[in-house]
């Protein structure tokens, strides 16, 4: 393992556990320290969102049965963000559509880098929104598993445009299909979307393995008649219960997820909503264990 930082193939759940323990524990100067990841898991070209969420599952789990269930959870755009924290070192298990690796960081550093991320985006001037397809993660979730725990959560800013925020909405969801499943198994995931221009409306958007991609909205105060029936069908809103408008997507991929973010959007505008500093996304949860952020949401929470 001494030239973890060169070698460019794969390795076996085994041997991924035991380098995931090696980083972890090793004593003196962090070996490798902010190096590029090293792979654990190589997706083949043009893998499905669904292989590669299948491909590292047994890896993921043979980690976790060497090193315990992680400090943080999370995710970016295009892979895992996992991490395994202390307040001197930090060990990743990061990724993208092409592989996922492990490597190990100084915590203090690591962090600076990401909050600067947060802070300027990816785009290099102060006055300009982030492109969520650049931050570190898109979506964390803390269950008090061992390690200590940042002081500070990085700075998020909010969307510039409510199609900004569509995108981010979209990104973060085809993270939550390909990224949950993993890490927390058949526990739902959701949060309420609240906007200022339609006070006291929910609209919920939820993933689990169990139900597919969800998202349902309240719409109690309206008419239910033929041509409610038909605006709300044409806005892509499925069935009606109980004056709940749903749609649901049993066994998402990412033309799904585009599909809801679409929904969600022209929803929000049909009711008012102008930009995404009018909305709150309240209520996030990841089956009502431990502390969930969107920071890659663009939205305030």
């Amino acid at each position: 393992m001494d030239n973890w930082g060169i070698r460019q193939a794969a390795l076996t759940p085994v041997e991924s556990a035991e380098f995931a323990r090696a980083l972890h524990t090793s004593p003196g100067p962090l070996p490798g320290a902010g190096t590029a990841p090293f792979p654990v898991v190589v997706h083949r070209p043009g893998a499905s969102l669904a292989e590669r969420r299948e491909s590292l599952r047994e890896v993921y789990r043979a980690i976790v049965a060497r090193l315990g269930e992680p400090t943080l959870y999370g995710g970016s755009a295009y892979g895992p963000r996992v991490r395994w924290r202390d307040g001197r070192r930090t060990v990743l298990l990061s990724g993208d559509q092409q592989s996922v690796g492990l490597s190990v960081h100084d915590t203090a550093t690591l962090e600076c880098e990401e909050h600067r991320v947060f802070a300027w985006g990816g785009t290099g001037r102060d006055d300009a929104p982030y492109d969520t397809g650049f931050l570190p993660y898109v979506w964390q979730l803390d269950r008090g598993g061992p390690g200590e725990r940042p002081v500070e959560a990085p700075p998020a800013r909010c969307a510039a445009s409510l199609d900004h925020f569509g995108s981010s909405l979209e990104l973060l969801l085809a993270a939550w299909i390909e990224q949950l499943p993993v890490q927390v198994g058949t526990d739902w995931a959701s949060f309420c979307l609240t906007s200022a221009a339609d006070r006291g409306r929910q609209l919920v958007v939820s993933f689990s393995v169990e139900d597919g991609l969800h998202a349902a909205i309240d719409d109690r105060d309206a008419p239910w008649d033929e041509l409610r029936t038909r605006t709300m069908r044409d806005r892509g809103w499925q069935s009606h219960d109980r004056g709940w408008w749903q749609t649901e997507y049993p066994v998402p991929d990412r033309p799904e997820t585009a599909a809801l973010a679409r929904l969600v959007i022209t929803e929000l505008r049909a009711r008012g909503t102008g930009a995404p500093e009018e909305l709150r996304a309240r209520d996030i949860s990841c089956k009502d264990n431990g502390d969930m952020r969107l920071p890659g949401l663009g939205i305030r929470h």
